[in-house]
């Protein structure tokens, strides 16, 4: 892969109209689990019940809006929208679950450590080793019990996407491995990646392979359905990705000669989008959005 000269938007902020969606959730009686009540072993998890729905992947080149940073009414011509799992779906959409699964939010870090302190990744001195970029600490997927663990807290999250009416989850941070300072690999990933396809299955969600181009070879060990490939134009992977999952493929766009470039080559064939690199609600300042 391509050195990035500058860093992948990986972390959404939870802007108002998330918080006001998990208060309507809260209202309707959905169960939240986290640090501020309820189930002090979970952060910001779900319950849900039932049996799970038949899995349904995304469709090819469908019209797509990337809201990881707040939600919004989408364009009357968007058929698909991903949104933090704190969100509610856009009804009528087909809607993808986005999850940090693989690094601890720096709000969420008190939880990690007053709760599972050892599945954070520690360098050998002992302390934390962090994605500076978003500061946050990365979870450790080294070893086969503590991928389990992992998995028990983040399926919690993903049953919680599927119970707020998501058809699918994007578990962000797929190559943590990569500033990991070789603590980490790219198998270590994997192997975690496959427990959350499975759990990501088991409630009825498809799920997407999120960035890291250079483990598409492993897509179907691993279970992914699509992908979300940010930033692919800018780096001449679109076709690597469109290749593996026959044009399943959300591409998201920060600069104008990348989305001007991706819509020429691939607009008719993959759902492209130009978003601002802070993925702003509409009305707020800095808010871009155009597609093919």
């Amino acid at each position: 892969m391509p050195q990035r000269v500058s860093p992948l938007l990986r972390r959404p902020v939870l802007l108002a109209g998330a918080a006001c969606a998990v208060a309507g959730a809260l209202a309707g009686g959905l169960l939240l689990y986290g640090p501020s009540g309820g189930d002090s072993s979970q952060p910001s998890a779900r319950t849900v019940t039932g049996t799970p729905a038949q899995v349904v992947p995304p469709t090819a080149n469908a019209r797509f809006d990337y809201q990881i940073g707040g939600p919004y009414r989408p364009a009357a011509a968007v058929r698909a929208v991903s949104r933090d799992r704190a969100a509610e779906p856009a009804r009528g959409l087909y809607n993808i679950c986005y999850v940090n699964a693989f690094q601890a939010q720096p709000d969420e870090l008190p939880w990690w450590r007053a709760n599972h302190p050892d599945l954070l990744l520690k360098d050998a001195a002992g302390r934390p080793v962090i994605d500076k970029d978003w500061d946050e600490v990365l979870l450790d997927t080294s070893t086969a019990d503590k991928r389990e663990r992992l998995a028990a807290i983040v399926g919690r999250w993903i049953k919680g996407c599927a119970a707020s009416g998501f058809q699918a989850v994007e578990p962000d941070n797929l190559d943590s491995y990569d500033r990991s300072q070789g603590l980490l690999r790219q198998s270590d990933n994997a192997a975690f990646a496959r427990l959350l396809a499975h759990r990501s299955h088991a409630a009825g969600l498809a799920i997407g392979q999120k960035n890291t181009a250079e483990m598409l070879d492993r897509r179907a060990a691993i279970g992914f359905d699509f992908a979300v490939a940010e930033e692919c134009g800018r780096y001449d992977e679109c076709g690597a990705y469109a290749k593996a999952y026959r044009d399943r493929v959300f591409v998201i766009e920060y600069r104008d000669a990348d989305f001007a470039k991706s819509c020429r080559l691939w607009g008719d064939r993959l759902s492209i989008v130009r978003r601002d690199v802070d993925v702003t609600s509409k009305g707020a300042a800095g808010y871009r959005f155009a597609d093919c």
